[in-house]
């Protein structure tokens, strides 16, 4: 394969819709198709990967994501770096929708998604204490903060598994456990990236305040959640274009000797 590009961003068509240089291909990988074609693009002078996580139609629900396929492709085409934007529920009264959370912890409260590449004979047993990549996560913060994004320098998010929402019982017992976000994906991404030694980000858009914490207020719906993104797909792609240049220098991180070092045999 020809084509290059150290940094992937998750992201459909208005993620790219600034650029003029886009031209999309298809990746095959042993785990089956993507999402659907990946966009190439330089930002910065950078080449970049955009790939939406569910599809440009959104016909991938969250549950029903080819994970595997997704990280593997952008790891066919060179990407050791990934920006991971995606949209989330608050779980706490003090975080609020427009805000960014900058995630550095997970709780998976996924089923049945293939969440490993390593289903034997070869083992690899990945440590998940600090899964979000720090080095990454202080880029993505600083250049946020500069840009006046109001930013949250780290947060738990819940991945649940979808396609419905958390009941109002569920969603309280989140809160009352402190985390602080909710979401559908993040959950294998993450952890694939890290077992094949990518440098992973998410960045989570709050969108509206989940069910167990809305006093009053409407119920989620998939409606004021594709609204507030859409109010806010201007600052994702700033947070972008800032950050990218600053990728890929200097990648004093630990991602690739951790992934290295979990290999059994």
């Amino acid at each position: 394969m020809t084509e290059t590009a150290t940094i992937g961003v998750f992201g459909g068509s208005g993620f790219y819709e600034f650029l003029d240089d886009v031209r999309e291909i298809e990746v095959e990988t042993p785990f089956g198709a993507p999402s659907d074609r990946i966009a190439l693009a330089t930002v910065a002078g950078r080449p970049v990967a955009f790939l939406p996580r569910h599809g440009k139609k959104h016909q991938h629900p969250a549950h029903a994501v080819n994970y595997r396929a997704n990280i593997w492709a952008f790891r066919a085409l060179g990407v050791r770096e990934i920006l991971a934007p995606c949209s989330c529920g608050s779980l706490q009264e003090d975080i609020h929708p427009g805000e960014f959370v900058v995630l550095d912890q997970f709780v998976d409260r996924t089923r049945g998604r293939h969440d490993t590449y390593f289903d034997g004979p070869e083992t690899h047993h990945i440590g998940a204490a600090e899964p979000y990549c720090g080095r990454l996560r202080e880029l993505v913060l600083e250049e946020g903060r500069r840009l006046g994004i109001p930013m949250r320098d780290s947060g738990t998010i819940v991945v649940i598994n979808g396609p419905r929402f958390s009941t109002r019982a569920e969603s309280a017992w989140f809160t009352r456990e402190g985390w602080d976000v909710v979401t559908m994906s993040q959950y294998p991404e993450v952890m694939l990236a890290r077992e094949l030694g990518i440098c992973y980000t998410g960045i989570a858009l709050v969108t509206d305040y989940d069910t167990g914490i809305s006093h009053g207020r409407e119920p989620v719906s998939i409606e004021e959640v594709f609204r507030v993104f859409r109010l806010n797909v201007d600052k994702i792609q700033a947070l972008i274009r800032e950050t990218v240049p600053r990728m890929g220098a200097d990648r004093h991180c630990s991602c690739e000797d951790e992934a290295r070092k979990a290999r059994l045999g």
